[in-house]
């Protein structure tokens, strides 16, 4: 199902027939550098993770896979996510890395902050980002987010970035 229509990209919730590129994805030592996660061990965890990803049913909202509409290639994700315990919404991507300094990024990002302001009623999205990851910043910065402060999470020193509705 089709979530999100730009000039160069569509996004979708992702499903358990994602779990390769899932998998793919989070193989990459260079992907993951600045994210804190562990890779998947197989696809199969890949595809156990999606079976039990609950936030299109609990929230109407998540991670969202991220094609490229010319060829249908699979770029990675982005979206929103709800973080009940810091009581905030925050926009995140990340993408292969053959599609690294694209604009691609940026380009889904603006979608999702546009649909969680004018669709989902947010009044305030947080980008969160390590310090060192200049070009995740960099895509903070040019959908209008704006720096709010450092703050350690789960052990992990990171910057946030914030947008209010306007």
């Amino acid at each position: 199902m089709k979530i999100i229509e730009t000039p160069r990209l569509f996004l979708r919730e992702m499903t358990p027939d994602d779990a390769e590129n899932a998998y793919m994805l989070n193989l990459d030592p260079e992907v993951l550098r600045y994210t804190g996660d562990d890779p998947f061990e197989g696809v199969e965890e890949a595809r156990k993770f999606l079976e039990n990803y609950e936030s299109y049913q609990k929230y109407g909202f998540g991670r969202w896979a991220m094609i490229l509409k010319e060829t249908g290639e699979y770029l990675g994700w982005c979206g929103l996510k709800y973080t009940p315990e810091l009581d905030e919404f925050d926009i995140g991507y990340r993408l292969m890395k053959k599609f690294w300094g694209k604009g691609y990024a940026t380009e889904a990002a603006e979608a999702c902050l546009d649909l969680g302001f004018n669709q989902f009623g947010m009044e305030t999205i947080v980008g969160r980002a390590m310090p060192e990851n200049g070009a995740s910043v960099r895509v903070l910065e040019k959908i209008g987010l704006t720096y709010l402060k450092n703050r350690m999470t789960n052990g992990t020193e990171e910057v946030v970035y914030i947008k209010h509705k306007s």
